[in-house]
């Protein structure tokens, strides 16, 4: 196999609140220099670990993480719609050898996702049908969260999984990084969004929109500094790429849920996604990061950062 890994974060209001030309300009650059790694390492595979916003996975049944054998995406805050193109014989495969690797795994044979999968795959490749796929969900949102550790063992698993399908492989992690948008908790939440998060009721359209909408508000008045949420975080954000770039992996098992809350927002462990694609890069030996791009961007309530890398023992080939 031969492995590299891409780093994205996402955001439901790119394209809906965006930031300053000079900003906006920067970010489209490192997502350029991210597509172009991708076309020349020309992936056979796409292992995209994503997290969900109460679009797919619900407190009915809530597992850490799952892995794909078919999905569809529901074309959120105006991301595609549709099947995505996943390989099934290769998801099949990665879970049989994920679980013979003693990490318990949830398989979804009808997942549905949202954004955090769609929008990467449009970034990267023009849309969500244009390359196989395997799409592994990572919850980065509901409580009770467990150890980041686990999360770096299911990316592991799965690398060394990989490994036997002598592909090229891309594990891409989307999501994060420091960010508190107003995702609802199930604690003390009013009866009818507490139904709403544990049966997973499908939105009417108008009530989409109406969510969406309260969405781009929350952006706004976050970028003119009335809001309550937890600030962007760029120390936090780029100690977690210093630990990437330095392929100290193991130092994340130390992240405890309550700390990353703190100091990253409700949201900031949708990092666990890039935390997963790493520790599968790294399953086959030490890599190189080869770009890195951060920038804190209100309007999008989020530190939003780009990241390639490849294996060091490909480079020398």
């Amino acid at each position: 196999m031969t492995a590299a890994a891409v780093g994205l974060s996402h955001s439901p209001l790119i394209g809906k609140n965006d930031p300053a030309p000079e900003v906006l300009a920067r970010v489209d650059h490192a997502i350029a220099i991210a597509r172009e790694f991708v076309r020349t390492f020309d992936p056979e595979l796409v292992v995209l670990f994503a997290p969900d916003h109460y679009n797919g996975f619900f407190y009915r049944e809530m597992p850490p993480f799952c892995l794909a054998t078919a999905a569809h995406a529901v074309g959120d805050f105006d991301s595609a719609a549709g099947p995505l193109t996943v390989d099934t014989a290769a998801a099949e495969q990665l879970a049989a050898g994920v679980l013979a690797r003693r990490i318990d795994l949830t398989v979804s044979a009808r997942m549905t996702v949202d954004h955090g999968f769609a929008q990467p795959l449009e970034m990267l490749f023009g849309g969500i049908d244009r390359v196989p796929v395997v799409p592994v969900f990572v919850n980065g949102v509901a409580t009770p969260l467990g150890p980041v550790a686990r999360v770096r063992a299911l990316g592991t698993a799965i690398g060394q999984a990989a490994a036997e399908l002598d592909r090229r492989v891309l594990f891409l992690g989307s999501g994060g990084l420091s960010h508190d948008p107003p995702v609802p908790v199930l604690a003390g939440a009013p009866p009818r969004v507490a139904d709403a998060l544990i049966e997973g009721h499908p939105p009417t359209p108008e009530q989409r929109a109406k969510g969406e909408g309260r969405v781009v508000e929350a952006g706004r008045a976050y970028a003119a500094g009335s809001t309550g949420m937890i600030p962007i975080n760029p120390e936090w954000d780029n100690q977690l790429l210093d630990l990437l770039q330095h392929n100290d992996l193991a130092a994340f098992d130390d992240w405890t849920v309550e700390w990353m809350g703190r100091e990253g927002g409700g949201s900031a462990h949708e990092v666990r996604t890039w935390i997963a694609a790493y520790a599968a890069l790294a399953a086959s030996g030490d890599y190189e990061l080869g770009y890195r791009f951060y920038e804190a961007i209100p309007e999008w309530i989020a530190g939003f950062a780009v990241t390639t890398a490849t294996g060091r023992r490909q480079e020398a080939s």
